[in-house]
């Protein structure tokens, strides 16, 4: 028996429903085409979902993997369905291009490696990417997920990773663990934040989405389903850790001892999202740096005591809100990531809007992100002996530019979606960025003759599909 948990338009104007079946409490969710038949009654659910679902049950030759859309909204309709295969197999991606107006640095997403702005004029390095998603149901509690994504990695390759790999018991339809590669649902768009189908800008902010650009936990996460009246609320736990290679010869990320708390609450066409996350945070290319400054005394061990990356407590504090009646949607997050170590305080927002005119969305963000200590005055230069002057003032220079690394910037941001079909659309988007007076914003490679705190102009276009 499958129950219809939600029901909501599309950005193509037609319907997204998330499905549960009523007995393993598995969810999973199909598209309505705008043009289908479809009504509220049951009966017309019905004859809907009986031939489109065996349908989309066909698609078990498909070598690439499903894309997780998002629906919203709540009722309470039952129908019968024959039960889905063992295995089901989709495929999501998004093909696109970016300039940057900036010649003396790239700009990039994730962790890549390359961007728009110096590495190329016109990169397609920025956006694009390409997945697929195996799924797995052994029995009615027992399931797993595979999702691969190709993209350009930290040496600018495009080699296929992992980015879920779990196996799944639903011990009820509202409680469910997972042991293995999750998501680490820190933002609102944790979960789909590679799908750019399910959003309408080309990117989600950067501004925010860059305070943790590590989308990744292993370990083992518990969710439970709760009621209250209209709302519903499906709080999470999760502990674990994740390594990461880092891009520009930047080693590896080591996040230990992960453990968090989120909470999705829904009620009609509002969702909220609250989470928070603490970790211990290592960054061992770091290391040689601030050894350096343990040979220049106490001075030189206080700096590194308070700037190294080395287990170093950390936390992030994220929450957003959604409302999306149909016509139109808007949507705001905020959030702060706090490190003991020279990663300290960043904070990030944003605000965004737009209307649906049919297939058409017109769209308009506000994002700005701030960060405490940008420079710090390091050794004494002056106290030193000339032999050893020169070794502190490049000791100095590269404290600084790791500080200059955290964003501070606002970004005025518009652009439209064009629905195409209702598994395509295309999407054209300009920014323009304001960095901040001593920081980088979130640009990278970074070239000598790059001046701190300047004005960007970015622009880009992509096209966005799911299977």
């Amino acid at each position: 028996m499958l129950r219809i948990l939600s029901s909501t338009k599309s950005r193509s104007g037609g319907n997204i429903l998330l499905l549960r079946n009523s007995e393993s409490g598995r969810d999973s969710l199909h598209c309505v085409p705008a043009n289908s038949e479809v009504r509220s009654s049951g009966a017309s659910w019905q004859r809907w979902l009986t031939v489109h679902l065996r349908e989309f049950m066909k698609l078990s030759s498909i070598t690439a993997i499903a894309a997780l859309l998002y629906a919203s909204g709540v009722s309470a309709e039952e129908v019968d369905v024959a039960d889905a295969p063992m295995f089901t197999f989709n495929a999501f991606g998004t093909f696109g291009v970016a300039h940057s107006s900036e010649d003396q640095a790239d700009l990039r997403t994730g962790l890549r490696a390359e961007g728009a702005g110096f590495t190329d004029e016109w990169s397609s390095a920025v956006d694009s990417l390409i997945a697929g998603q195996v799924n797995a149901n052994f029995t009615p509690k027992l399931s797993a997920v595979l999702q691969i994504v190709l993209e350009p990695n930290h040496e600018g390759n495009y080699d296929p990773h992992v980015e879920w790999a779990n196996i799944k018991y639903q011990f009820t339809p509202d409680f469910s663990v997972r042991i293995g590669r999750t998501v680490l649902a820190v933002f609102q768009l944790s979960e789909t934040r590679k799908v750019g189908f399910t959003y309408p800008w080309v990117r989600p902010p950067l501004e925010l989405y860059q305070l943790n650009p590590v989308t990744i936990n292993d370990g083992v996460d518990a969710s439970y389903r709760l009621h209250f009246g209209q709302w519903t609320h499906t709080p999470q736990l999760r502990v674990g850790h994740s390594k990461t290679k880092l891009p520009q010869n930047g080693g590896t990320a080591d996040a230990t001892d992960v453990w968090g708390i989120s909470n999705t609450s829904e009620i009609g066409s509002l969702t909220a999202h609250f989470a928070y996350v603490r970790t211990k945070i290592t960054l061992a290319s770091f290391d040689p740096l601030f050894d350096g400054f343990r040979q220049f005394g106490p001075r030189g061990v206080a700096i590194a005591d308070e700037n190294a990356v080395r287990d170093s407590p950390s936390t992030f504090v994220g929450v957003g809100a959604s409302y999306d009646p149909g016509k139109w949607f808007t949507m705001a997050e905020w959030g702060r990531f706090s490190s003991d170590s020279v990663l300290g305080t960043r904070t990030a927002w944003y605000l965004s809007g737009g209307y649906r005119f049919g297939k058409f969305t017109p769209y308009l963000t506000y994002a700005k992100a701030t960060a405490d200590k940008l420079t710090d005055p390091g050794l004494n230069v002056s106290a030193l002996p000339p032999f050893l002057a020169g070794p502190a003032t490049a000791l100095n220079a590269g404290l600084n530019t790791i500080l200059s690394q955290k964003p501070v910037e606002s970004t005025v941001s518009f652009g439209a979606r064009w629905d195409i079909s209702s598994n395509v659309d295309i999407k054209l988007q300009f920014d323009h960025m304001r960095v901040g007076d001593g920081s980088i914003g979130v640009l990278t490679n970074v070239q000598p003759g790059f001046p701190l705190g300047p004005e960007v102009n970015v622009f880009s276009a992509t096209i966005d599909f799911v299977f």
